[in-house]
């Protein structure tokens, strides 16, 4: 426990300048390419379309019981066995949270649609958002897919930097391979749609409790980001927008950080959005920011994105050696 803080200081350094080494995942398959094969797995045996719904609620909480309780036994094991071998254990440790943190790779999905409509315009813009959100992109103008990058980017620096780094950092291997498991069990098996409505109900339930507090959490180290960026000025309205607009959005969570990302940049977010089996009609967050966004809006997010960052690695420092 002595050395959490340090292994996860080491672990987002890594994580930025390494990102994910395709030579290693093309021939190895992720970890979480694993932990979505158990998800799948435990849907397949467990959610059964002629159940009646409570069934499928039971048979959902037991799923995502299983898994958990399968993710912590593992964890705790593997670090029994990583601290009884010293200063490799320490090291091999500082790989594997590297591993599920994506603040490198997160950077770069967004970076690429950045990309990909500065070259290809609005068809390729539109592929590359396709890999990150589950909207329909054919419905997206070039402002639609800028602000869906940019929505996923807030989104994701909650829940793919933000909330695994605070569970390592709280209860070690097994907070963030249980945390892992629910956030992904959540992205497949929690849509509310007539297969996933009853059986991911509990599911949902615990990433949205789970998620919570590293929602919030972040709100202050992307004000932080925006201070860093656009000043004080733009630190006091990333705060100030999300107390005021975060409660907009449908997600208990999600708003947070994009209400924060909207407001250190000054632009709206939000608004009515269409998915592959429904269209949403959701308020804007910072209605009063820039609306007709372009690329170089996407540029200023990353921009705050990595100075948010950069400020979770002085917290952590900070700590670490105090």
């Amino acid at each position: 426990m002595e050395y959490t803080l340090f292994i996860l200081f080491a672990a987002l350094i890594m994580d930025w300048f390494l990102g994910e080494p395709k030579l290693v995942w093309n021939r190895i398959p992720h970890p979480v390419v694993l932990i979505g094969k158990a998800v799948t797995l435990a849907d397949d045996r467990l959610n059964i379309q002629s159940d009646t719904d409570d069934e499928k609620i039971k048979k959902g909480s037991i799923a995502i019981a299983i898994l958990i309780i399968a993710s912590l036994g593992f964890a705790l094991v593997l670090q029994i066995f990583l601290q009884k071998i010293g200063a490799i254990g320490i090291a091999l440790e500082a790989v594997i949270v590297f591993v599920f943190i994506a603040q490198r790779s997160l950077y770069d999905h967004v970076e690429a649609i950045q990309s990909a409509l500065q070259s290809g315009g609005l068809k390729e813009g539109r592929k590359a958002v396709a890999l990150i959100v589950g909207r329909d992109p054919n419905f997206l103008d070039k402002t639609g897919v800028c602000r869906a990058a940019i929505e996923s980017l807030a989104e994701n620096f909650s829940d793919g930097v933000v909330a695994p780094a605070f569970w390592y950092a709280v209860f070690g291997l097994p907070g963030l391979f249980a945390y892992k498991i629910i956030n992904t069990a959540d992205s497949m098996i929690a849509y509310k749609n007539e297969k996933y409505l009853h059986f991911g109900r509990t599911t949902a339930i615990i990433d949205d409790l789970a998620n919570w507090l590293p929602a919030r959490i972040s709100v202050f180290l992307i004000a932080a980001g925006s201070g860093v960026i656009n000043g004080l000025k733009a630190m006091r309205n990333s705060v100030s927008v999300t107390l005021r607009d975060a409660g907009l959005h449908r997600s208990p969570n999600a708003g947070w950080p994009e209400s924060a990302m909207a407001g250190g940049a000054n632009i709206a977010l939000g608004g009515p959005r269409q998915y592959a089996n429904e269209t949403v009609d959701q308020a804007f967050i910072n209605a009063a920011g820039k609306r007709k966004l372009e690329v170089s809006d996407i540029s200023k997010t990353l921009k705050i994105f990595s100075a948010s960052c950069f400020a979770g690695w002085v917290i952590i420092g900070i700590l670490a050696f105090i």
